[in-house]
């Protein structure tokens, strides 16, 4: 928006410059102000692979070969080039942020070693009884599955076969997630599916047989308006919900409907400070508002300013899914997955455990997990301490 395009190139209106008009060449933020726009998620300004111009990061390609990019400089394809013969994935796949993908019948960090078998007889071993590569959940390497193991204590862990197709996590009841206490404690889990101790029934043993309701009345009971019994966040046990986790009174309800740990955000801040919580949502104080009341109603900037901080790299504002308020973009509330400082991610993307996004342990920020202490693994689905938080 800041020039026009002449034969692939951009020609910058008076003010701006680079390859796609996208830095003023005067700059109303401080340098404090610039440079924590420009820091990644380390804190790192430019992931130390470029440099910050108000506020957006300029990526070091030296040669012009357009190899580090990335709103932080965070992907650096260099890594893809192998030593030998100087090419990406060694001609044998494409480079995706600094990763190879390697094409059929080639392996390797930079796809450099090809497979004995041929590539029909790779996806014949690797493909799992309900016909998915892994079963969705391991790469397959010249015919042979590895795992995405989710167990940080070094075992075979919790998904395992020769094609993945046992996922024992299936057997963790959801207030467990952080102990090894499948099936509830009533049963053994057996390749994802738990054969439950005498007295006790239920998909994951946990359901005493001497409960008057049946195992659907007593999950409806707990269900209330959630698609999970005890909204994925506690221990159903003949129609009551126990929240988990134990003693953290900010999940409470009767279904355990309310989690107030949705009104922090990632440095525990309640609300912003501008709000107060109630049942899993912010009521902002007056002048403030957005989902953790950040966004103040007054600015003091003029209407050019604001936009030109709304803008993308591309030269987009908000990336066409939100609005632009006081040099901030506000995404489009219908689309609830989309997020991000100009709305350019998807939390759509972010890893899922037992339905729930990031497990309901932490936040889901630009499509990847965010973890609340003590969290760990893709979805944060992995308990670190030694006791219950």
């Amino acid at each position: 928006g800041h020039g026009k395009c002449d034969c692939g190139k951009c020609k910058c209106d008076e003010g701006w410059y680079g390859e796609a008009c996208q830095y003023p060449t005067t700059c109303n933020l401080t340098r404090k102000k610039s440079n924590e726009m420009c820091k990644n998620s380390q804190d790192i300004i430019c992931s130390g692979a470029g440099t910050c111009q108000c506020g957006r990061c300029k990526c070091a390609n030296s040669e012009g070969n357009g190899l580090v990019y990335g709103k932080f400089c965070e992907c650096d394809d260099r890594e893809c080039i192998d030593d030998e013969t100087e090419e990406i994935c060694t001609g044998h796949g494409k480079c995706y942020c600094g990763n190879c993908y390697c094409e059929a019948g080639w392996h390797g960090d930079k796809c450099e070693f090809q497979c004995d078998i041929t590539p029909w007889e790779i996806k014949k071993r690797c493909t799992s009884p309900d016909g998915k590569i892994c079963s969705n959940r391991g790469t397959c390497v010249c015919g042979e599955c590895t795992c995405h193991d989710v167990d940080p204590t070094g075992d075979w862990g919790d998904i395992h076969g020769d094609t993945c197709e046992c996922d024992e996590r299936n057997c963790k009841a959801v207030y467990d997630r952080y102990s090894d206490d499948f099936c509830s404690g009533h049963g053994q889990c057996n390749c994802g599916r738990c054969d439950c101790k005498e007295g006790w029934t239920g998909k994951k043993c946990e359901h005493p047989r001497s409960c008057p309701l049946t195992v659907e009345e007593s999950a409806k009971k707990c269900q209330g308006n959630s698609n999970l019994p005890c909204s994925g966040r506690g221990r159903c046990e003949c129609g009551q919900c126990a929240c988990f986790p134990p003693g953290d009174n900010r999940v409470h309800g009767k279904n355990c409907e309310c989690d107030d740990r949705q009104c922090e955000n990632v440095d525990g801040d309640v609300c912003g400070g501008h709000g107060i919580c109630s049942c899993g949502r912010c009521i902002c104080q007056d002048g403030w508002f957005g989902k953790l009341c950040q966004h103040s109603r007054k600015c003091n900037m003029t209407e050019e300013e604001s936009r030109s901080l709304c803008e993308s790299a591309d030269g987009i504002l908000c990336s066409g899914k939100g609005s632009c308020h006081c040099g901030k973009c506000i995404c489009s509330p219908e689309e609830w997955y989309i997020s991000g400082d100009f709305c350019e991610c998807d939390d759509r993307d972010c890893d899922k455990h037992d339905g729930l996004i990031c497990t309901g342990n932490g936040v889901c920020s630009c499509g990847n997990c965010e973890c609340w202490e003590g969290w760990t693994g893709n979805a944060c689905e992995i308990w670190l301490g030694r006791e219950y938080p």
